[in-house]
């Protein structure tokens, strides 16, 4: 017989962050561990409930009992467990009787190979598990698996024991349909009392009646929608509707959903306002304030500005909800005018007058301080500014890409970093251009992100990220496992995002070698600690020129190419496992990849070209020929010519290939100029039928050895014009 399973656990409020996971993880693990113990079925209906006070789940159609299962007993080799005679010895009916039987068993016993060693075995039948004992079994699992992000020691009511958990619970329950089940965890025995909401609740405490009662009673008589997807969906529908009332839009924000959802039982959303003129500061401010510290939803229109109304989820209905909106805005103009304090003496400095200061903010304790890092990213945004024709506004913004951390804006929300020195620049007048690049240097910050929106922009993101990959791979900083304090592998992704997403001409291993080459000159630190006012710490000196031995290690040779290999290596896993998770497939990024091609706007264009190939009806043979031919030339000693001795050429087959290969060279050349890799490739279909017949009747190694080497520099010439693009022989099975 079987019935539906309640457990639940009432506690003090839970971390909200966490709560979507530990419902989730609650409900799991008890379930994994009765489907293990036979309990319920593999497919059986499992409903997680996380409330801030409670972790609870109702699975369907439980048993009572497991059923009995036959299971085939391993008890010891046959030497050890009979005698001459085939007598059982006394270990055998030690082993027996703990396992119920005896003597009489002995003849019902198998013998069978365990390994190279003939061995006894018993069939016997286990008695299922009982819910009683399952479910003990299966919270105490689930409490001590639970990932809690901290643990709190408590003591029981006795005064005397303690235990261990996210939060103090103060009650437990467990029914198998109306029936309490006996168990007992964290000190508390299992009934059918829970509690409703604090203060809304009607009915306190609230008697479960069955298993299948719990959701109803608690959102009827406490007030209290117990799951977690159900609470956030009403708050999304409730927010939706209060602001389609002010024909404005809440802004949209997964995570604080689901925040908010963690706070509250019983939610019920009101519309606040605060004064106008706050809106004179930028809108980033106001909404991350009112998000981070207060959990509104601030609300936009329809152009996407920030209107003087937000959204509040209330965890009370009162009657008269005016109380609570006036109170919480109360809180939030004290919150908004600490913002526009901020923003208002912030501006009484310009971003240039507060550059000295970075002379004494530590970048690294073995890299010296920002001030000079930024002299390495100013030279290098200068470098690629260069070739971009953003030179002297790459450089500049450059120069104040960093000023806005000495804001007091930026040390109250590190989060707009980037965004205050977009807006103390526009305030200064210098302009969208550098404004904007100060913003974006940060750009790509995360997958999907906007890119930035001007070369200088371009300039500054991608020599910031260069300096920190490099500085870290100096220090050998790589990242390990899941391990990325530095975010090396975002830093990376940036730059592989910023040169194909901008089709920018620039290559990946002289970019590189160029940043390294500047921040390897000591003139730039030498110009910095010349500009360093004589107040400056002797530390921080000293830092510096740390810093500086590091990078040129002058007794370890080598070390800036291994730096650069290592980096370069780092940026292309970073490539190819991007390009697979936009749904390449290895072969086909395998092929692009092989030939470190050096211009990334490219590689977008050859993968399509490779998967034009692919689907070519020619392509399987050419791809496998090319295999062949790379093989082939691979076990050459000799040196393979450039050229093709058309006198030597006496077999048909191979005259043909040669003339095959002359006609579609110059019109590979031109569609390969033209970035046209597609036509390109295509045209290689024409090879199929002279490759075939030249490997059919064409022997290459002869023993005459100048025949022999030209018919290896016909392959040469194949080879080259096959894998211009991509090497085709990684596409072969």
């Amino acid at each position: 017989m079987t019935q539906n399973l309640l457990v639940e656990l009432l506690v003090e409020e839970l971390p909200p962050k966490s709560l979507k996971q530990l419902g989730s993880s609650f409900a799991g693990l008890l379930a994994d561990s009765l489907k293990a113990q036979g309990l319920i079925a593999p497919d059986a209906a499992i409903t997680p409930y996380a409330t801030p006070r409670r972790l609870a789940v109702h699975i369907a159609n439980v048993a009572a009992q497991a059923a009995d299962q036959a299971v085939t007993q391993k008890l010891m080799p046959v030497k050890v467990g009979l005698d001459a005679q085939g007598q059982a010895t006394p270990p055998l009916l030690k082993k027996l009787a703990s396992l119920g039987a005896d003597a009489s068993a002995v003849p019902q016993l198998k013998r069978a190979l365990d390994g190279k060693t003939e061995t006894l075995f018993l069939d016997i039948v286990v008695q299922g598990t009982l819910l009683t004992d399952g479910l003990q079994k299966a919270l105490q699992d689930a409490i001590s698996q639970l990932p809690i992000p901290k643990v709190m020691t408590y003591q029981l009511a006795d005064g005397w024991q303690s235990v261990h958990f996210v939060r103090p619970v103060h009650s437990l329950v467990a029914l198998h349909g109306a029936d309490i089940v006996p168990v007992s965890v964290l000190g508390l025995q299992a009934g059918r009392e829970t509690q409703g909401h604090r203060f809304e609740a009607k009915v306190n405490p609230i008697v479960l009646h069955n298993a299948d009662s719990y959701a109803q009673q608690l959102q009827t008589e406490g007030a209290v929608l117990a799951g977690f997807a159900e609470r956030r969906a009403e708050i999304a529908r409730q927010l939706a509707a209060a602001a389609a009332k002010e024909h404005l839009t809440p802004i949209d924000d997964e995570a604080l959903l689901d925040e908010v959802t963690a706070l509250v039982e019983h939610p019920n959303v009101l519309v606040g306002t605060f004064d106008a003129e706050f809106l004179q500061v930028p809108q980033e401010c106001l909404i991350l304030t009112m998000k981070a510290n207060q959990k509104y939803f601030p609300l936009l229109d329809a152009q996407g500005k920030l209107a003087n109304k937000f959204l509040l989820v209330s965890n009370v209905r009162p009657a008269d909800p005016a109380q609570v909106i006036a109170g919480n805005e109360r809180v939030v103009r004290s919150r908004l005018a600490d913002a526009k304090f901020f923003f208002d003496q912030d501006r009484k400095k310009t971003l240039a007058s507060r550059l000295p200061e970075l002379d004494k903010v530590v970048y690294h304790n073995k890299l010296g301080t920002q001030g000079l890092r930024m002299h390495y990213v100013r030279e290098i945004a200068y470098m690629i500014g260069k070739q971009l024709n953003a030179a002297t506004s790459a450089r500049e913004a450059a120069a104040l890409a960093k000023a806005d951390l000495l804001t007091d804006m930026v040390g109250e929300f590190p989060e707009l970093q980037g965004i205050m020195g977009r807006y103390y620049a526009q305030h200064e007048g210098l302009g969208d251009e550098i404004a904007f690049a100060i913003e974006d240097q940060y750009k790509p910050r995360f997958a999907g992100d906007d890119l930035p929106r001007n070369d200088a922009g371009v300039s500054v993101a991608l020599a910031d990220k260069l300096v920190t990959l490099i500085d870290m791979f100096y220090m050998g900083e790589v990242p390990t496992g899941d391990k990325d304090p530095f975010a090396l592998r975002r830093h990376a992704l940036g730059v592989i995002r910023i040169l194909i997403e901008k089709n920018l001409s620039l290559k990946l291993d002289e970019l590189i070698r160029s940043a390294i080459n500047i921040l390897k000159e000591d003139q730039f630190a030498q110009q910095w600690l010349s500009n360093c006012s004589d107040k400056t710490q002797e530390s921080i000196i000293s830092v510096t020129c740390r810093r500086n031995a590091y990078v040129l290690p002058d007794s370890v040779p080598g070390t800036q190419e291994e730096i650069f290999t290592k980096l370069f290596n780092f940026v292309y896993e970073r490539l190819a496992g991007n390009l697979r998770d936009q749904g390449y497939t290895p072969q086909e990024v395998d092929a692009v990849l092989s030939l470190n091609p050096q211009q990334l706007s490219d590689i977008p264009k050859r993968l399509a070209a490779v998967r034009a190939f692919a689907a070519l009806p020619e392509a399987v043979s050419l791809a496998a020929a090319n295999k062949r031919v790379g093989n082939i030339l691979k076990k050459s000693e000799s040196a393979i010519s450039d050229s093709v001795d058309t006198g030597l050429l006496q077999e048909a087959d191979e005259q043909a290939l040669y003339q095959a290969l002359q006609a579609i060279q110059p019109q590979t050349e031109k569609a390969f100029a033209a970035g046209d890799y597609t036509a390109s490739l295509q045209l290689l279909a024409t090879l199929k039928t002279p490759v075939d017949t030249f490997f059919d009747h064409v022997m290459v190694n002869v023993d005459d050895v100048k025949l022999r080497n030209n018919r290896l520099a016909l392959l040469a010439q194949l080879h080259r014009i096959m894998n211009r693009i991509a090497d085709l022989s990684k596409l072969a099975s």
